[in-house]
């Protein structure tokens, strides 16, 4: 019980850390996923991602449908190990979700970095979230690998009430420094671009978005 209160407090140290500190010094803090998703969600659960679906069964509703809010739980893989968690910032359509999260993609060549609201579609067979493709940075589209997934943990109501404090401390501070690292990147991976050449950039992705959703739905096309 007293490390776990001492987590906790950490988790509300961080937060009270991001929503003072001047953007260039918490710019340069890492971020790992899980006390990242913590915050963000509220979802008490501590240790490894990959341990977060066991941990969560008879103590949070879990399921396999998104909802803004939830934490999706990635299995692990030989590449990710230790699992990986994200949370649900808007359902755009049943197989399509943005989600932010942390330590994913490495932004201006440096990981630890928080990523608001990119794409994350569902390319299972079953249309279940058991199969994902996740937004890359560097690639400016989906990365080219499908992960596997356990599901969704949805927060109850402790848990959302915890996210709305840790959101109004640090939440806005710490979003807004990851929208400025996006911005930096996107010029970096883009430099000069303009804005029709931005919009057509734009526009490839949602054709491979679209083209990926289809193979997904049995309608042809490229997965």
């Amino acid at each position: 019980m007293r490390k776990r209160m001492r987590t906790l407090l950490g988790s509300l140290a961080v937060a009270a850390f991001v929503g003072v500190a001047p953007v260039s010094a918490a710019a340069d803090t890492y971020w790992q996923c899980v006390p990242f998703a913590r915050l963000l969600s509220g979802i008490q659960i501590f240790g490894d991602a990959r341990t977060w679906w066991q941990q969560a069964i008879g103590k949070y509703e879990t399921g396999f449908q998104p909802k803004a809010g939830a934490v999706l739980c990635f299995k692990p893989t030989d590449r990710m190990r230790l699992g990986h968690v994200a949370v649900v910032s808007q359902v755009l359509t049943d197989r399509v979700v943005q989600i932010t999260h942390a330590n994913w993609s490495p932004i201006g060549g440096s990981r630890g970095k928080v990523e608001k609201d990119v794409t994350i579609i569902d390319v299972s067979p079953q249309g279940d979230w058991s199969q994902v493709k996740v937004w890359y940075d560097p690639s400016r589209d989906l990365g080219g690998s499908t992960y596997p997934t356990h599901g969704f943990i949805y927060p109850d109501a402790n848990a959302q009430k915890l996210a709305a404090s840790h959101w109004s401390n640090a939440g806005a501070t710490a979003l807004a420094m990851a929208q400025s690292a996006a911005s930096q990147m996107s010029a970096a991976v883009r430099p000069g671009a303009g804005p029709l050449a931005m919009l057509g950039q734009a526009a490839e992705s949602s054709d491979r978005i679209g083209a990926l959703l289809a193979g997904a739905l049995g309608q042809g096309g490229d997965n």
